[in-house]
């Protein structure tokens, strides 16, 4: 028996490595030099950047329109700051947004160009910045039953945050926090040098993949040549086929963050449309994530709270490791966007009355406080 297991786990080794390896070499094949130092195997994953604020910069006249709230779990108080007014305001807040369409040039060693374009014509005969636009993120047609009750037409974020507060909502039926827009501006194109972007295929298919340090910094660059992108708006990043590294490590889909003045950041957020059906970043379900934690995590920031049993008020990354990468399906147009569950407030501690029907999550998985971290 024991020479058996002996085998058993062997074979169970190899077989470990051998998927590893596979992925390395698929990572080698396009891979330019200093590009990958991790031996974490790829795998599909959102990220968080620290905010770089400043002191020395002048204040905005608008800034983002946020509210304080807390819940006491284990006789401990946790505040938290979100984005719009109190549900409790029976008032609806409409946050403009700025999608800035990113053209990734990545060029090899041998100078051969590859380019990753979001003007790319989808078969549905959009691009995929129009195909964004369109998705039910922006779109305020689909209405949404939770549970067995109708929590509004709206947008996607709007009827997840009422789903959060139901308890609240349900007597304040005119709260609604809403995207407004959104504005495409002019196209940008980013080439990062070879030691920061290469392509290849680490989950199965060819991307391109850029380093999230340098990206975040040419990103934060943007942000200041459109003069019209100020505190009290979201500026979302889009990139395709496109996922950000770290130290090495493959693959983010997304990320989001703040910069600026120290009295008023700017929020800002990044998402890659997959147009592999199945894959990790698939159509918008990254952009699902990030709005939607940018809507209760907006600044990255601990000064109004946002902290919680679990770590960081981050309602996105709990799921991300679901069925379909935590996506539901929703036909719009004739086509299927995959929109990523969000966990509600009890998950991190609040009172099962707050959200609809005590729910733990917005499409109403079973789980326990903090089950999957934050």
């Amino acid at each position: 028996m024991k020479t058996c297991c002996v085998r058993l786990c062997r074979l169970v080794w190899l077989s470990v490595c051998a998927c590893w390896c596979l992925g390395l070499v698929a990572l080698a094949q396009e891979t330019n030099p200093g590009m990958y130092l991790s031996k974490e195997p790829p795998r599909g994953k959102f990220a968080t950047l620290p905010p770089r604020l400043r002191y020395d910069v002048a204040p905005p006249q608008a800034a983002l329109a946020t509210w304080n709230g807390s819940f006491t779990y284990h006789n401990h108080k946790y505040n938290y700051n979100m984005v719009g007014t109190a549900p409790s305001s029976n008032a609806t807040t409409t946050i403009p947004i700025y999608i800035i369409p990113l053209k990734i040039v990545i060029t090899s060693t041998t100078g051969t160009k590859v380019k990753f374009d979001p003007k790319h014509m989808l078969p549905n005969g959009n691009t995929v910045t129009q195909n964004t636009v369109l998705s039910p993120i922006f779109d305020s047609t689909t209405t949404y039953t939770q549970g067995g009750v109708d929590v509004g037409t709206t947008q996607y974020i709007d009827a997840y945050q009422r789903a959060n507060f139901w308890g609240t909502v349900q007597t304040n039926a005119n709260y609604h926090l809403l995207l407004g827009g959104p504005t495409v501006l002019a196209e940008q194109t980013l080439a990062p040098p070879v030691s920061r972007g290469t392509t290849g295929s680490p989950l199965g298919f060819k991307v391109g993949l850029v380093d999230i340090n340098w990206f975040d910094a040419h990103v934060q660059k943007l942000i200041s040549k459109f003069t019209q992108i100020q505190p009290n708006s979201l500026p979302i990043f889009l990139t395709y086929d496109v996922y950000l590294t770290e130290f090495g490590s493959c693959c983010i889909g997304g990320y989001h963050s703040s910069e600026g003045s120290v009295a008023a950041p700017q929020a800002y957020a990044q998402f890659s449309y997959i147009d592999r059906v199945g894959q990790f970043a698939q159509d918008v379900s990254a952009l699902s994530h990030e709005v939607g934690e940018w809507a209760d995590d907006p600044l990255v920031v601990t000064v109004n709270g946002n902290d919680t049993p679990c770590g960081a008020l981050e309602n996105g990354d709990p799921l991300e490791g679901n069925v379909n990468y935590g996506g539901f399906p929703y036909v719009l147009n004739g086509f299927t966007y995959n929109l990523q569950d969000l966990v509600t407030l009890p998950y991190f501690g609040a009172p099962p009355a707050t959200s609809l029907n005590g729910s733990f999550t917005f499409q109403g998985e079973r789980l326990t406080v903090c089950q999957n971290g934050s």
